[in-house]
């Protein structure tokens, strides 16, 4: 029987490493896309087993390159995102046109399955330029791929992620951290490796044409994401609600770094609960139950952000006796 091989693109994000590990653990072979092969190159072949990973440098989206790997594909997964544009319309070329491409070559050769990572709760977010993206990327997805699966997580977290390392590397130096909405925004946060082996059971079984909404095991406000990641690291700040113009004032200062904290656009988002809709399955339905608590996970890193680093604990733990 002739091995399958597995397209992906957003191969160096924590979730297409994560899912390299275990696609290739389990025998897949795995051809990986990435923009530039000698920076992510040696990040993701320490991620492989040898013989199951591929690495192919493709720039600009060319589309040639891409219909030639689709071809000699069974499975093509697409994790690409950004969370900020760094110029025009780059929302809608990442999220909304490269997947329509994407969907439409994969259709074009008959792939067994198209995977497309979305968002969850973006449907309410209507102000928001990045939601708008996503949904019409899903729309596309849908219309040129009939049997494909979109995945709609909540926040994905990790050592590795964009969001608990963010705030915890604010919180270490400031004293004060702002709350947007009052910090009652709900959030159902996923760890990495829930989400990885939720993909890995849509890749092995017989699942199509759905749309998947992907969450944690628990409901957690904003206010108490911080709250958890002030106590991983030990640290205490004074928690802030701001008035919503000064939230809009702080965004738009804060979205001229070249790395932004905070965006416009994300403080639209940030208005709106990313929890299970109920319009959809999600995971559990499925019967792949998310393992990982986001108080327990978040210890195995947050020594990284402590006063005295990897001996922290110990120095606590020295200082008790």
């Amino acid at each position: 029987m002739k091995q399958k091989e597995i397209l992906l693109f957003g191969a160096t994000g924590q979730i297409g490493r994560n899912l390299i590990r275990k696609l290739t653990k389990n025998n897949y072979k795995v051809i990986a896309v990435t923009r530039n092969i000698h920076r992510a190159g040696y990040i993701l072949k320490t991620q492989a087993n040898p013989g199951y990973l591929e690495l192919v440098e493709i720039k600009n989206f060319e589309i040639n390159k891409i219909e030639e790997l689709i071809k000699r594909s069974s499975i093509c997964i697409n994790l690409i995102g950004i969370l900020y544009e760094k110029k025009k319309d780059e929302f809608k070329l990442i999220h909304t046109d490269l997947p329509a491409m994407l969907s439409q070559t994969a259709n074009k050769y008959k792939l067994e399955k198209f995977i497309h990572l979305s968002a969850l709760g973006v449907e309410k977010a209507i102000d928001s330029k990045y939601a708008n993206s996503k949904l019409n990327g899903e729309k596309r997805v849908r219309e040129n791929f009939k049997k494909s699966i979109i995945i709609k997580p909540s926040i994905v977290y990790s050592v590795d992620d964009k969001f608990t390392t963010k705030f915890m590397s604010l919180l270490s130096i400031f004293p004060v951290m702002p709350l947007y909405y009052s910090g009652m925004t709900k959030f159902t946060p996923i760890h990495v490796a829930d989400l990885v082996d939720v993909i890995y059971y849509l890749i092995d079984n017989r699942e199509e044409n759905l749309v998947i909404e992907c969450i944690g095991p628990e409901v957690i406000t904003f206010k108490e994401i911080i709250q958890k990641l002030l106590i991983a690291t030990n640290k205490r700040r004074f928690l802030l609600p701001l008035p919503l113009f000064i939230a809009k004032f702080s965004a738009k200062f804060f979205q001229l770094f070249p790395n932004p904290l905070l965006t416009e656009d994300q403080l639209k988002m940030l208005k709106y609960d990313n929890c299970k809709s109920d319009n959809y399955k999600n995971n559990i339905d499925l019967g792949c139950i998310p393992k990982r608590n986001f108080e327990k996970e978040i210890q195995k890193y947050s020594y990284n952000w402590k006063t005295g680093g990897q001996f922290a604990n110990q120095s606590t733990q020295n200082n008790l006796k």
